[in-house]
């Protein structure tokens, strides 16, 4: 609309200058260098427009360069017809009726988007995918450019185009995927069900993502102690005794875990104590698993946990990563006291062994401390608890009858 109505005013002033198309330039008159004296007024615009450089615009953007359609103007016939003797000039003029719309498309065209960095986690670890820069164009600044071209006779305008970063680097993946905690344990290498045990709650759990928010559970995660999920028969603690059963060892694994998560400063949803102490951990940190018990703990981070682990060569390890709070968490156990056990029950077998080690039982409880670098700042309770003893029993021989009992049975009469 806008090129109509211009154009409309063009044919207007041509036709009022002009007259009816008669009349001739007066004698005398150079246009542009050129003796126009004596033409007619259309001739003598002719000649006068040969004389005006040829200015095209050219727009060189990364793919290539884009020739600009312009539409041209000059006051030439205004001169001609009110110019007396002398010399003149006759000033050319370019305009581009529809270039921000035009412009706007060659924009958008030459927009790339950055490509935020990306992390792969399984597990064997991390892998970092690094981020890639993006491009955007700077629009206002091309339409300065423009018409700043098309006001001072300029033909070439390069497209501003600037970088763009990524939102998301692989610094930023790094910062977020630093180790928090890493806690381990021993084993008894030898004892080859409860290491496989031990080794296959270790591979489900590895890999594992904790999102933010999201509550992580051991017996989800690691799913049913049964011979069809994989487990072996192995020793268990079951009621206050060490008895054989599916499974056996992988509470191990989930003491392991909890004391990762709690050095890492993760907040403990669900925990509980076995019947018995036990040696890999010191009381009060352990943390049992049943069909009717689990270890939870929650993610209340900005961010991510992720969870590797290993159990090889008699050490099961779990190592949690996160971005750390600036915060080192730290766990103190104390027993209250003692009890011991009764004294060993005596039973009749066929050698001297002992079928049972006695085990005093205790009253502990365990602290998280939390330090701002060396520091104390708080001191939470953990759990307090109560473990069983166990009497001990021996299996004893029955002695060997000595010469004189065996004498007085040889001579005692026959009934």
């Amino acid at each position: 609309m806008k090129n109509m109505k211009m154009a409309a005013l063009l044919l207007a002033g041509s036709f009022f200058l002009g007259g009816c198309g008669g009349g001739k330039v007066r004698k005398g008159v150079v246009v542009n260098g050129v003796d126009v004296g004596g033409m007619s007024y259309p001739e003598a615009a002719e000649r006068v427009r040969k004389t005006l450089p040829d200015l095209p615009l050219t727009l060189h953007t990364p793919t290539g360069d884009i020739a600009c359609e312009l539409d041209y103007a000059d006051d030439a016939e205004e001169i001609l017809h009110r110019a007396r003797r002398g010399n003149y000039a006759v000033t050319q003029r370019r305009e581009w009726i529809h270039a921000e719309e035009f412009l706007d498309m060659v924009c958008r065209n030459h927009v790339k988007a950055p490509k935020d960095a990306a992390l792969l986690f399984d597990k064997t670890g991390f892998t970092y995918v690094p981020e890639e820069s993006g491009t955007a164009c700077r629009y206002h600044a091309l339409l300065a450019d423009v018409y700043a071209a098309l006001r001072t006779g300029g033909t070439e305008v390069t497209l501003p185009v600037e970088e763009v970063t990524a939102p998301l680097t692989v610094e930023d993946l790094k910062a977020r995927t630093q180790p928090l905690a890493s806690f381990s344990t021993r084993y008894d290498a030898s004892n080859k069900p409860r290491s496989h045990n031990l080794a296959l709650a270790a591979s489900r759990i590895a890999g594992t993502v904790v999102e933010s928010g999201a509550t992580f559970s051991f017996n989800e995660t690691v799913g049913k102690r049964t011979r069809e999920n994989g487990f072996l028969e192995a020793p268990v603690i079951y009621e206050g005794e060490f008895v054989s059963g599916v499974g056996g060892g992988v509470c191990q694994a989930s003491t392991t875990l909890f004391g990762a998560a709690l050095r890492a400063g993760l907040d403990i949803a669900e925990s509980n104590p076995h019947s018995l102490s036990v040696g890999y951990v010191a009381p009060s940190q352990d943390a049992m698993v049943s069909e009717y018990s689990d270890l939870k703990f929650v993610n209340g981070r900005e961010f991510p946990i992720y969870i590797l682990a290993s159990a090889e060569d008699g050490i099961i390890t779990f190592t949690l990563y996160g971005l750390p709070d600036g915060y080192r968490y730290e766990v103190e156990s104390r027993v209250l006291y003692r009890v011991e056990p009764p004294p060993a029950k005596i039973v009749e077998g066929e050698r001297n062994r002992t079928v049972r080690k006695e085990k005093a039982g205790l009253a502990s409880e365990s602290y998280l401390v939390v330090y701002d670098g060396d520091e104390e700042i708080s001191r939470s309770l953990i759990r307090r608890d109560s473990y069983q003893c166990v009497q001990g029993i021996e299996e004893r021989a029955p002695m060997p009858a000595t010469p004189d009992e065996i004498l007085s049975e040889e001579a005692s009469p026959e009934p």
